[in-house]
Order: C-alpha cells, then sequence, then structure tokens
C-alpha cells in the first residue's frame, strides 16, 4: 500500500526557512498528483501546493511567491522548500498523493489525496 513518509519539520524564528521531503513508496503508477497540505489547531486542513504527473504546478496563495514545490521522480520525493516563514505558518505539514482527481480544483482538496503521511510539525515564532 502507499505511504508517505514526511520530514524536516521544526521550529524557526520568523522570516526563516525551512525544507520539508516526503519519501513515498507502495505504488508503481506514473499518473498521480502529489501535494502538501497543512492543518493548524482548531482549523481544518488546507492546501499549500500540488505537483501533478506531468510537471504541473499549482500553489495557494498564500504560498506563492514563498514557497516551492519540487519532486525528484527517481527517488519518489517530494519537497517542500518553505521562505520568509510567517507565525501563522505554524501548522502540522502533511505529503498528501492522489491516483485520480476529477479537476483542477482537487488539486488543492484534501478529501480527494486518500493517502497521506502522519505529518511533520512546523512551529514558526
Amino acid at each position: 500500500h502507499v505511504q508517505l513518509v514526511e520530514s524536516g519539520g521544526g521550529s524557526v524564528a520568523a522570516g526563516g526557512s525551512l525544507r520539508l521531503s516526503c519519501v513515498a513508496s507502495g505504488y508503481t503508477s506514473r499518473s498521480f498528483c502529489m501535494a502538501w497540505f497543512r492543518q493548524a489547531p482548531g482549523k481544518e486542513r488546507e492546501g499549500i501546493a500540488a505537483y501533478d504527473s506531468d510537471t504541473t504546478r499549482t500553489y495557494a496563495d498564500f504560498a506563492k511567491g514563498r514557497f516551492t514545490i519540487s519532486q525528484d521522480s527517481a527517488k519518489k520525493a517530494l519537497y517542500l522548500q518553505m521562505t520568509n516563514l510567517k507565525p501563522e505558518d505554524t501548522a502540522m505539514y502533511y505529503c498528501a498523493a492522489a491516483f485520480l482527481l476529477p479537476n483542477v480544483v482537487a488539486r488543492m482538496i484534501a478529501a480527494h489525496f486518500p493517502h497521506s503521511g502522519q505529518g511533520t510539525q512546523v512551529t514558526v515564532s
């Protein structure tokens, strides 16, 4: 079955940077979308960025200009480079994968991603 393992979270001062990594295993399909989501206490899980198998990148408005999603297909790894971090970026960050999305909008909707990791905590102070 699909497994996703995130790493790279931590505590950082406002204005700092972090690079999150996600290693995937358990699938062979080349048609998939991988994405990063985050969830702060008391809030719904929100989409940050998605990377489709055709290399299309999609970003939430708050992530544009500060976050960059990338992928190493050979390693089945997904990355999220985060810069100029703000206290409101504090959340648990999750890597997720989906092999069939109904439309482009679904790339930012967690409910369309059946596979998700355990998350890595990012705290910005």
